[in-house]
């Protein structure tokens, strides 16, 4: 990265998350930090008398800027647009209805103005689906509401300094993941996997494992034929297109081996499988990213620590380190689109 790049500004947009979480807390903590100011205008979207009565109780000094519109940013300041949101008093650890109200209208918000071009990337904060299902919101996740109001095809991707997993299936009942297990299907996952790692990550040579669906990756059908009909099958096809692709491999082996460290991303079959390791190794430290659509959204690998909100305990590194993750993305995308002129 030149050194104009590494000193360009771009602007982040942040939902909250839940308010009785601790999404604010860890906000107001990062932009404590002048230097980041360096790389990012910030906007959060919420109310300024939440994040003041949040900041007051933290005892933070973080200097927060009050807006109607993106035309009245400070850039050295946490700028706070309203969103939709009634006078609320905060109950750290409460999960409710109101407080999921507030999660809500910050995110679609903030998803509305990116899809605008008024912010350049997405950061969201974690909150409850059983606080915000309902509400004029029948999504499971950011994921799947992202991959309905922006261009593409949403996939998640987990990621950190020692491993990234990818899914195939995110918010999907265990009993339905093999119905959802088709040739067409992975055959468009995995080129999309694998455009993104050379065009998001700039891995030009990329290796990629593939994990089974069944124990033993199905133990040559003897449990579960997933493997002989369908994973099998289309690893084969884009070996002979010449991708570096392995796999079906048992999930347990391979992380128990460690094998993940001789690849530049796993794909898992479903949640869990991905979800368990990527935390073991890196909780606290990971990025979820939102590969596939045409504007960069990533968030904390952590959700809402009810168990925790309100005492200022909370750590900030997986929030912060989603923040220098999107802008990676955002300008290496940015200039593969300069290149093609």
């Amino acid at each position: 990265m030149n050194q104009f790049k590494a000193h360009q500004k771009i602007k982040v947009g942040i939902s909250t998350g839940d308010p009785n979480g601790v999404g604010i807390e860890i906000i107001l903590k990062i932009f404590q930090d002048k230097d980041i100011f360096e790389l990012f205008t910030p906007i959060v979207f919420s109310s300024i008398g939440i994040l003041s009565d949040q900041k007051k109780h933290f005892k933070l000094k973080t200097e927060l800027n009050s807006i109607k519109n993106i035309n009245q940013l400070s850039s050295q300041k946490l700028n706070v647009i309203e969103a939709a949101s009634k006078n609320y008093k905060i109950s750290f650890g409460e999960p409710s209805k109101e407080s999921g109200e507030i999660a809500l209208n910050s995110f679609t918000d903030a998803t509305n103005a990116l899809k605008n071009g008024d912010i350049d990337i997405l950061l969201t904060g974690p909150f409850d689906k059983s606080t915000v299902i309902g509400q004029n919101y029948n999504f499971l996740g950011h994921t799947e509401y992202l991959n309905q109001e922006l261009n593409g095809e949403a996939m998640m991707i987990m990621v950190s300094k020692k491993i990234k997993i990818a899914l195939i299936t995110e918010h999907v009942p265990i009993n339905k993941v093999s119905s959802y297990l088709s040739k067409k299907m992975l055959t468009k996952k995995i080129e999309q996997l694998s455009k993104t790692l050379k065009f998001d990550f700039g891995i030009k040579d990329h290796k990629i494992a593939v994990l089974g669906l069944n124990p033993h990756a199905g133990d040559n059908g003897y449990i579960g034929n997933e493997e002989e009909n369908i994973i099998k099958p289309v690893i084969k096809d884009f070996l002979k297109k010449g991708l570096n692709i392995s796999g079906p491999f048992s999930s347990d082996a391979f992380f128990g081996n460690k094998h993940y460290l001789g690849y530049d991303i796993v794909l898992a079959m479903y949640h869990d499988q991905g979800l368990i390791p990527f935390k073991t190794i890196s909780f606290g430290e990971g990025t979820n990213f939102t590969a596939g659509l045409d504007k960069v959204r990533t968030s904390p690998d952590h959700g809402t620590a009810y168990d925790i909100a309100g005492k200022g305990i909370a750590k900030i590194n997986s929030f912060r380190q989603s923040f220098f993750l999107a802008r990676e993305i955002f300008l290496m995308r940015n200039d593969r689109i300069k290149s093609s002129f």
